[in-house]
């Protein structure tokens, strides 16, 4: 595997995954499969999941590890052709050179500015790294993906399924800010590629990107969609047609654990975390029986383990 920034950069899911599930059952199997090598992480907005799971994975495989946040003082151009005179002291031409001379693998957190969707749906930080870099890119999130946490999402599924092939169901939440919509966006995409029923169900106005959407089952009324669920994925995000913008506030899309009882199959329930309580989700189902969100977030050292060993193995 060359770069991993996408679902797209995987052929084989259920390889993968198992790959992920015996490196859980036994972390340092392959302790010396990064002897000697190094990953740079570079963080343009701040992460707690994502930094730990990444660096313990790596570490787990005999790497060292050097992290830097890329957006306390360093900043990059990444116009082509663009004119210096103002903010940013360097191209990322030169630095993705020069980290490439540092590293084996290269892992890249960004975030969307939310403003021009146009900019952040063609992956302007990602892309140039992955044009500018010698070493393997890995997207530790983007503007639009975040593959390591749905990576985790397919094993956690895999982990906790009753059946071959559970009812998956992404559902949009209320929050207090403009989120983006990388999570439900990767998620979509990976949970095509899975073998599972998937169904979004978000307010009108909140629908994702086409390329996403495309042959997956949207539904507007909350309640029919989580009829016979096994797994409700909660989400915020800001709206892609009217981009970056809060439609609504509609607390009624708060999952609450009647919705849970009374609506769905005994669900379990998934999120990315962070995430506020009694906003998103009651405290009823954030603690109750069901919520699997805590082993959800451990399994990002898994699947991260399993990226960077597949990484390493196309050194």
């Amino acid at each position: 595997m060359k770069n991993f920034t996408s679902a797209k950069d995987v052929t084989d899911l259920a390889g993968l995954v198992q790959l992920a599930r015996d490196i859980k059952a036994d972390p340092f199997k392959f302790r010396d499969a990064g002897k000697e090598k190094t990953m740079v992480l570079l963080f343009f907005n701040p992460s707690l999941r994502t930094r730990l799971s990444t660096e313990k994975a790596a570490l787990n495989l005999g790497m060292q590890v050097i992290s830097m946040n890329a957006d306390q003082g360093w900043t990059l151009e990444f116009e082509e052709g663009a004119i210096m005179n103002a903010g940013s002291a360097e191209h990322v031409k030169e630095a993705a050179a020069v980290v490439s001379q540092y590293a084996d693998i290269i892992g890249i957190r960004t975030f969307p500015g939310l403003k021009d969707r146009e900019k952040d749906y063609s992956e302007q930080v990602i892309e140039a790294f992955k044009k500018y870099a010698s070493a393997p890119i890995i997207s530790l999130e983007s503007a639009t993906r975040h593959p390591l946490q749905s990576l985790a999402d397919v094993l956690t599924i895999e982990e906790f399924k009753k059946k071959d092939r559970p009812k998956v169901v992404v559902s949009w939440a209320p929050h207090v800010r403009a989120l983006p919509q990388a999570v439900p966006n990767s998620f979509v995409e990976w949970m095509k590629i899975a073998n599972v029923d998937l169904v979004v169900t978000n307010p009108e106005g909140y629908e994702l990107a086409d390329e996403f959407m495309d042959g997956v089952q949207l539904e507007y009324d909350q309640q029919k969609a989580f009829a016979g669920a096994d797994f409700i994925y909660a989400k915020n995000w800001s709206s892609y047609r009217e981009y970056g913008q809060i439609l609504s506030q509609d607390e009624t899309w708060r999952i609450t654990q009647d919705k849970m009882v009374n609506w769905a199959n005994n669900a379990y329930f998934m999120h990315c975390l962070p995430v506020r309580r009694n906003v998103v989700v009651e405290d009823a189902v954030l603690d109750g029986p069901n919520s699997i969100v805590i082993k959800q977030a451990n399994n990002r050292t898994w699947a991260a383990q399993a990226v960077v060993k597949r990484v390493l193995e196309g050194l």
